[in-house]
């Protein structure tokens, strides 16, 4: 198994700082602000205008960008999407959990989704939603963060030391404080190791109760999480481990087999 490389930095002679630059502009984009023109990006990377310039320039003609003269503002290109599709076709146990996650979704009715772990950052690959139109509805490549959420919380637990140790160190330099994510990770680890998975109650959308469990499946040098969202007014003043914890571990459990089969 491999272990966790060390975070690069500037000062690092193998460090490429213009393709790092490149995608601090690419990662700029937001569902709430598809569309950023060069001085959004400037205000947003801490980059020179000129420096922006010669990267929106350039990444639009690689496709990556597409500028709207009308606006006068880029959003993502299509090609991004592309370059993500390797990533998730690697992952064959995303398709053939589908049937479990399903089932999982209908018996909770809530939002059953697989997670893996960017940065800070825990990424949705797979999701599948219950029939109720009120559940919660977050959609393939949405990021949440890493300490607020149960799927977050589930990776710490389940990640190798190395790996683990690396997040928690750009966790501390992000929270610059507050909240810790010393203090929050020893307490996932106490709920993890009494209940086998680990519970969020409104850390992130107040309205959005979820459990998760690291899977004995690693990628990107950690664990698949296996979440489940319910939203506060489905579980109807029922604790979220009555309704869905047993279930998960369960789903757990079928979804681990399909990738030892794997």
């Amino acid at each position: 198994m491999s272990k966790a490389r060390p975070a690069a930095t500037a000062t690092d002679p193998s460090f490429a700082t213009t393709l790092a630059h490149g995608f601090s502009v690419l990662e700029c984009f937001r569902t709430s602000e598809p569309l950023l023109s060069n001085k959004d990006l400037v205000a947003r990377t801490g980059l020179s205008k000129a420096t922006i310039s010669r990267l929106t320039y350039t990444l639009a003609l690689r496709g990556l960008l597409n500028y709207d003269a009308e606006l006068r503002r880029y959003r993502l290109g299509s090609r991004v999407l592309s370059l993500g599709y390797p990533l998730l076709a690697g992952i064959p146990v995303r398709q053939q959990a589908r049937p479990i996650m399903r089932r999982l979704a209908a018996a909770t009715g809530g939002t059953v989704s697989l997670g893996v772990r960017h940065g800070t950052r825990m990424v949705y690959i797979e999701t599948n939603r219950s029939h109720d139109l009120a559940s919660f509805r977050p959609d393939l490549g949405a990021s949440l963060p890493l300490l607020a959420t149960a799927m977050g919380r589930a990776w710490l637990c389940g990640a190798r030391h190395g790996a683990r140790a690396q997040a928690l160190d750009l966790l501390r330099a992000a929270q610059a404080g507050l909240p810790d994510p010393d203090e929050i990770f020893h307490a996932a680890r106490e709920q993890y190791g009494r209940l086998g998975y680990c519970v969020s109650e409104g850390a992130w959308f107040a309205d959005v109760h979820a459990v998760a469990v690291p899977l004995d499946i690693e990628v990107n040098e950690g664990p698949l999480i296996l979440n489940c969202g319910i939203t506060v007014a489905r579980l109807d003043g029922r604790p979220i481990a009555d309704v869905a914890g047993r279930d998960l571990l369960r789903a757990a459990a079928d979804v681990a087999r399909l990738g030892g089969a794997a």
